[in-house]
Formats: C-alpha cells, structure tokens, sequence
C-alpha cells in the first residue's frame, strides 16, 4: 500500500511554490527563497526548496504560511 496516493507526490503546493518564484518580481533562485524564509523565522536551504518543488518533501503549515507571506498570496492559492 501506499502511504501517499497523489502522483507519486509528497505535497500539493511545490509546483505552485516554484511558478510563483519564478514569477516573481526579482524571479528569485531556490538560494534567494531559502534566505528570504530564514529571514522570518524558517530554516530551510536550497535543497529543502528544491525537494518541496519537485515533490519529494512534505511542506509544514508553517512553511507553508511563509510561502504564502512572501510571494504575498492566499494559502488557497499554494494549494
């Protein structure tokens, strides 16, 4: 069995994560969104962005609230 079935996929929000980076005004790298999340209280790296945008992480509500603060959208709109 299965712990996860959605597309092989361990969150709903990386490929959301990664269209609104790449949309952003400054078009921020995985390095420039990992310091802008430290900056208000996340620890994550450049590899924990990666890992969130291809699938292969879960994503906290926490950071899932940060997301949402920085790119200055709803969380329904990361989901």
């Amino acid at each position: 069995m299965f712990k996860n079935k959605n597309e092989g996929r361990n969150n709903l929000c990386g490929e959301n994560v990664r269209k609104l980076r790449m949309s952003y005004s400054e078009k921020l790298s995985q390095r420039a969104l990992a310091d802008k999340m430290q900056l208000i209280g996340i620890d994550l790296d450049k590899n924990a962005i990666q890992r969130i945008e291809c699938g292969k992480r879960f994503v906290t509500d926490i950071e899932l609230k940060a997301f949402a603060e920085i790119f200055g959208v709803g969380l329904d709109e990361l989901v």
